[in-house]
């Protein structure tokens, strides 16, 4: 699942400001957009590029974006982290963020929430990426399932949707555990040939609607 662009104005979910407790994914003055019973979901800084680093030198990580291969330092801080940033400057609703343990204050990786380029604005996709460490703990069925509630709820989606590679059940799960619905099964056209694609990939998706008739707003702790 996913990756960059959009939005203007101060939204109804202000982040707010908290202290920082020493740990290494906790910074001073840090903004958080999302809280849930084990997560928090901040904004990305500039200190964040090491553990950017680490998080895409893992293969697992990075089997179903690229194949295994890790993201060099000089891409992500001179591409992906100001990516990351430049959404801020538009607004508080759509972007990156980090996701950090709430026990420990450990970074795990991140979450996205933002229309793709070429979607209407309030059709965003949803993603993530987290450090295999962190895998089978329910992690990433945690912050979706809250991101998702937020999209609709607080910042006016009329869509969610999130896609991924046929062939990876496990980020499958998480969108079906998130209350996604299988939209469709398509070709991507992907720039590096990756083992699987050859399956094709799918989408999950959930709208407005279909998540008002599913009941309230689910808890986020």
């Amino acid at each position: 699942m996913g990756e960059h662009d959009e939005e203007d104005q101060q939204d109804p979910s202000a982040s707010v400001a908290i202290p920082a407790s020493g740990s290494p994914g906790l910074t001073s003055g840090m903004f958080v957009y999302l809280e849930t019973p084990r997560l928090l979901l901040r904004r990305f800084t500039t200190d964040d590029v090491d553990a950017l680093v680490a998080l895409d030198a893992d293969p697992a990580v990075m089997r179903y974006i690229n194949g295994g291969h890790p993201t060099s330092y000089e891409e992500i801080a001179g591409d992906t982290l100001p990516a990351f940033l430049a959404y801020y400057e538009r607004g508080a609703s759509w972007g990156f963020w980090a996701a950090i343990e709430k026990a420990s204050g450990q970074f795990l990786g991140w979450f996205h929430l933002r229309p793709h380029r070429g979607d209407p604005d309030d059709e965003p996709e949803l993603g993530y990426r987290l450090l295999a460490s962190s895998w089978g703990r329910g992690y990433a069925s945690e912050g979706s399932l809250a991101l998702i509630d937020k999209a609709f709820a607080e910042l006016g989606a009329q869509r969610v949707y999130a896609q991924t590679m046929a062939v990876n059940t496990a980020s499958r799960r998480v969108m079906e555990k998130a209350g996604l619905r299988f939209v469709r099964a398509f070709v991507a056209d992907w720039p590096v040939r990756i083992d699987g694609d050859e399956h094709g990939d799918v989408e999950y998706g959930l709208t407005r609607q279909e998540w008002q008739s599913a009941g309230t707003v689910r808890s986020r702790g």
